[in-house]
């Protein structure tokens, strides 16, 4: 009975000591450190299954994004995955190290808790791309997108060399208006876009004016490239020191709005009336919204907005068009009625709106080598007249429109829209067929010119070398 006791006053003595505040404690640390350990390992996990969009994105070759934005992707996504794995690691050996076992549980968290923040960053890369190519997987959707790209890409592109574009990547959204990421800005995590990405509303396919929505956006890539509006804005800057009362304000309004105001010109200078056409039908919405002004939005009031798109339309390609589209506008979304305010802000913009557009196509870029804008565009072939006359040539002889640029068939169209020449019915149909047709066209660019570097016989004594 004494050895009973001795052992019972023993055990009751061990068990009071595991579960002293000094024991618990240990065991708190080594459980939180083990917690944490598993956590790391388990990002690694998750990091590996960030596997390259080539193994799993299913889609026909003529959907397919073009190899330079698909590698640029691609060594985007793999660099974030090898960062990831490197401070996994880094982590993972400083915690079992003497430092890391000598540290505070809550130090050990708050640098996981950094770690899994740059984790979320870098997944965030891999959503924001994995949004935009499982489109490329939908039947028809995906290879009229990829058709999307080539008129994208085609206008952005500016004879004279000023700039290099990027790769640009199409897709559409559920979202009333277009939009853009573009190249070369900051991604989540930290690294740079190395492609342009636009996403179109898919309510406007197929018609002649997704091109007014996608071709403001590239106008927004085009500004960075270009650099132009740093120079803008000191350029209406000066001016509007030199203005007094109201068309100092005015003036005011105008450098606000030049970031939005520029992408609609370049709109209106690469496709013509079907951007304005196109604009139209964007902001044709509840008069609520057509009137609406608001100081902090970069956009000018929709109302204004589309009668500068005109002015900017007259004095690029003079036309009496314009003025009809002008006057039709104001007819659909008379001003009566309006608040004061927004009668008086948009009395101001209008009273100084030829002097405004003048100094935006005679602008100067630095990057431009002392051309203008108006100067550096070429706008001969955009003349109303002959866009009309392509578009009969084209009814008479349709295999012609397939060997035009993507940009300038957008213009011709938007124009046959203008003169009524060309039905919403045939519209829809022939580009549908062009959006294809282009897609498959730098489908089998690529292939051929792989087929040029890597020829059969190449190729043939590679394997039999093997």
């Amino acid at each position: 009975m004494a050895r009973n006791a001795a052992r019972k006053v023993g055990g009751s003595a061990r068990a009071a000591a595991s579960s002293s505040p000094g024991a618990d404690a240990m065991s708190s640390e080594a459980l939180a450190r083990r917690m944490l350990e598993q956590e790391a390992r388990a990002l690694l996990t998750r990091i590996a299954r960030v596997r390259p969009f080539a193994l799993h994105m299913p889609m026909v070759t003529a959907a397919a994004i073009s190899p330079t934005a698909q590698t640029s992707v691609e060594n985007l996504l793999r660099a974030g995955r090898q960062e990831l794995t490197k401070l996994v690691q880094e982590y993972r050996r400083w915690l079992a190290s003497e430092e890391g076992q000598q540290a505070r549980p809550a130090e050990a968290q708050r640098r996981f808790n950094i770690l899994r923040l740059r984790f979320n960053a870098i997944i965030r890369q891999f959503d924001i791309f994995a949004s935009v190519l499982t489109q490329r997987s939908e039947h028809e959707t995906g290879v009229w997108v990829a058709g999307l790209d080539d008129v994208a890409q085609d206008a952005l592109a500016l004879p004279g060399g000023y700039f290099r574009p990027p790769p640009v990547i199409c897709y559409l959204d559920a979202n009333h208006g277009a939009a853009i990421r573009r190249a070369y800005t900051r991604l989540p995590g930290g690294r740079d876009n190395p492609v342009a990405v636009i996403s179109v509303p898919r309510e406007r396919m197929i018609g002649s004016g997704i091109a007014s929505s996608l071709v403001h956006e590239v106008g927004h890539q085009a500004a960075a490239l270009l650099g132009v509006l740093p120079s803008l804005r000191a350029a209406i800057q000066q001016t509007r020191l030199a203005a007094t009362g109201a068309h100092a304000q005015a003036w005011s309004l105008y450098q606000s709005w030049i970031s939005e105001i520029f992408a609609d010109f370049w709109s209106v200078a690469r496709v013509g009336v079907g951007s304005t056409l196109g604009l139209i039908g964007v902001v044709s919405l509840p008069r609520a919204f057509v009137f609406r002004f608001d100081q902090r939005d970069p956009h000018p009031i929709p109302w204004f907005r589309v009668r500068l798109s005109a002015a900017i339309g007259a004095a690029l390609y003079p036309h009496p068009q314009w003025s009809r589209i002008d006057r039709a506008w104001t007819t659909l979304y008379p001003p009566e009625g309006a608040s004061p305010l927004v009668r008086e802000v948009v009395a101001r913009a209008h009273d100084l709106l030829p002097d405004f557009v003048g100094l935006l196509l005679h602008h100067r870029p630095r990057a431009l080598q002392g051309r203008t804008l108006r100067e550096a565009l070429p706008l001969q072939p955009m003349q109303p007249a002959l866009l009309s006359a392509a578009f009969l040539r084209w009814r008479a002889r349709p295999e012609q429109m397939k060997r035009a640029r993507p940009s300038y068939v957008f213009a011709v169209l938007g124009q046959a829209r203008a003169d009524g020449r060309l039905t919403p019915e045939t519209e829809s149909r022939v580009l549908s067929d062009l959006l294809t047709h282009w897609a498959l066209r730098s489908s089998m660019d690529i292939t051929s010119e792989c087929a040029r570097v890597y020829p059969i016989s190449r190729n043939r004594r590679l394997a039999q070398a093997m």
